[in-house]
């Protein structure tokens, strides 16, 4: 098995994701998980569109977010999304946050996504086809 597929992405604090005295409220810190899921998926071929494509839409049933440190108005933040291999049918992806200017880790979390068929909304008990080809090609030595 290769090495474990991650990616990397700095976004800028907005002027709006901040409270009065200029911290960023928490649940912007998802927000900053899904900026690095769409990442992660141009970088691997795995976005939101490619599985709507395959007649597939995968929402999150489960999100988890440990917060460390408070990022501000002003500040970047990397987004760091690590894939986390799954034999089930679904996506579990875990993320570190760290300040763009300090690298000091801000935040830890995980999500974790299901399959379902687009038109029925229908659960998908197994990985669609797909989806197993993009495991293969990249998780395989």
């Amino acid at each position: 098995m290769k090495e474990q597929l991650k990616n990397t992405t700095e976004v800028l604090i907005r002027f709006n994701e901040a409270d009065p005295l200029g911290i960023v409220w928490h649940g912007h810190y998802i927000r900053y998980f899904e900026d690095g899921r769409e990442s992660f998926g141009k970088e691997y071929g795995l976005g939101y569109l490619d599985f709507f494509a395959e007649g597939v839409v995968v929402p999150i049933v489960h999100t988890e977010c440990n917060y460390k440190q408070s990022l501000k108005f002003g500040d970047t933040v990397l987004v760091e999304t690590i894939y986390q291999p799954c034999e089930a049918a679904k996506i579990i992806f875990n993320y570190k946050l760290y300040h763009g200017k300090t690298r000091q880790l801000v935040a830890t979390g995980s999500t974790t996504q299901v399959f379902l068929e687009k038109e029925h909304q229908t659960l998908l008990l197994n990985n669609p086809p797909f989806f197993e080809a993009w495991k293969k090609k990249h998780l395989e030595a």
